[in-house]
Order: C-alpha cells, then sequence, then structure tokens
C-alpha cells in the first residue's frame, strides 16, 4: 500500500490528542508512511502550541475555541490552490471540526463530526450539522469532484460494529445518524472502504473500557468518502488496526495522480 509516481496516499488519524500521541509514535508512523496527505481530527491543542514541525510538509490547523477539545489539522505535501475552515456563512464555527483543501482536480475535506453524546443529548444539534455538510459538499461536488475523510462518529452498517442489537440507540449507531450517512451516500459519494471491501469485516474505533481492543470489540466510524465521479482513480482503501497510540487506527485510500 505504498504511494508511487502514478499514485497518491492519504491518510486520516483521529489521534485523541497531537501532544499526546508524539509521544506515543506518531513520528515513526509519519516517516514510514511518507503520505501525500495526513488528515487529522481531536487534536485538542493550538498551533501556537507545538513544539513539533513535519518537514517537507504544508500544515493547516483549526482549533476550537474550547481549549483541550476538537480541532483538526492537515499535513500536505501538495500545496492548495485554496484553504477553507468551517461552512460558509458562519455556520458551526466553534468547535474546529472542517478544513477544506482545494486542488486542481478535487476538493479534499478533513471532518470530525460532533458526538451526539450520553443520551444523544447532542443529537439534535448533530442532525442539524449534517443537514449543512451534506448540502456543503453537494455544492462543492457541483464544481468539482470531493474526497472526504475523517471521524464521521457514526457505524454505518451492522457489519460495521461488533455489536449492534446492544448498540441501537447508542451515540454513532441510532437509526437517525445512520439515515444521515445513507442519505449522504445516496447523492452521489461512494464508502471507499465498504466499495472495494463488501464483506469484510475491520474496525478503526475501540473503547478504552473491558479490554474492547484486545478483544476487537470496535466500531469502523472513520471513513474515506469520494464522489461517484472519482471512483475510477480509486486503487485502495485501508484501515491500520496494527497502530496504536490512540483509541482510533488510521485509515486511508490510494489514489490515481491526474492523467
Amino acid at each position: 500500500m505504498k504511494s508511487n509516481l502514478d499514485t497518491y496516499k492519504f491518510i486520516s488519524w483521529n489521534v485523541n490528542g497531537f501532544r499526546a500521541i508524539m509521544n506515543k509514535g506518531f513520528m515513526d508512523f509519519f516517516n514510514q508512511e511518507q503520505a501525500d496527505i495526513i488528515a487529522l481530527q481531536e487534536i485538542k491543542m493550538k498551533q501556537e502550541q507545538a513544539d513539533f514541525t513535519f518537514d517537507g510538509y504544508y500544515d493547516y490547523w483549526h482549533s476550537a475555541e474550547k481549549l483541550g477539545y476538537s480541532g483538526t489539522c492537515v499535513l500536505t505535501k501538495i500545496k492548495p490552490l485554496n484553504v477553507f475552515y468551517d461552512m460558509p456563512n458562519g455556520i458551526h464555527p466553534k468547535e474546529g471540526r472542517i478544513i477544506t483543501l482545494e486542488y486542481a482536480s478535487f476538493y479534499f475535506i478533513n471532518v470530525y463530526v460532533p458526538n451526539s453524546q450520553r443520551d444523544l443529548l447532542r443529537l439534535e444539534y448533530r442532525m442539524m450539522f449534517e443537514d449543512d455538510f451534506r448540502q456543503y459538499v453537494n455544492e462543492l461536488n457541483e464544481i468539482k469532484p470531493v474526497i472526504i475523510c475523517g471521524d464521521l462518529n457514526v457505524a454505518h452498517q451492522e457489519i460495521d460494529i461488533k455489536n449492534a442489537k446492544a448498540n441501537r440507540r447508542n451515540a454513532g449507531f441510532t437509526i437517525e445518524e445512520r439515515a444521515k450517512m445513507t442519505e449522504l451516500l445516496s447523492q452521489g459519494f461512494i464508502d471507499t472502504y465498504r466499495f472495494l471491501y463488501p464483506e469484510k469485516i475491520e474496525y478503526t474505533w475501540w473503547s478504552y473500557l473491558f479490554k474492547a481492543r484486545a478483544n476487537n470489540i470496535g466500531w469502523r466510524i472513520d471513513y474515506f468518502l469520494i464522489s461517484k465521479k472519482l471512483k475510477d482513480r480509486l486503487v485502495d482503501s485501508f484501515i491500520k488496526t496494527n497502530i496504536y497510540g490512540s483509541d482510533h487506527c488510521p485509515v486511508g485510500i490510494i489514489f490515481k495522480k491526474e492523467a
């Protein structure tokens, strides 16, 4: 799963604290992968707090106003034409959840979708975010194709979660959240991993409780979605379950460069 002169390697990872994961082998992973773009979620810090840099990469940070919360970052070898933060008109501006990079033949979006929280206290807000985000990416998709990656905080199908029946009304596996994912996909997008591996079972997130990761009691909630118009450029989609340091593991795609 190496990139070469004809392909890009794109990786997404919810690191659950950028400073924390720097002490858990992130630079070894970074140097080994040599990805063209690495999108990070839940960085929980501001750029001015960083005492580390990434040679050969442009870095774009979008931190939450609340300290130690949420936040996204993109490290890219490929300089974008433009960079946008959040959604238009200042919608959902305080939690550092969206970075969009514009390239010649596609938009690349890094997103950390809100968690509906225990007892679904934030489900109503989550539904509004989903609707606004879907409108945003659909508008971009009318201009040029879109690549979406990140922690989407939903296990879309029963195959994407270890204990489906026990989680039907838990955040990340409600009917409402799963329906929003279905709606997004139905409007011209592909779940790259499920497109290539319709019956394969791998997870991307495990609770820290009850030895969930050791027992592989997980959820697949981290994704790469692409516009259907890009499907002929998709080479592979992968989940790196052997990489530790966060409660999530990295996911990625290998993607053909422009002809």
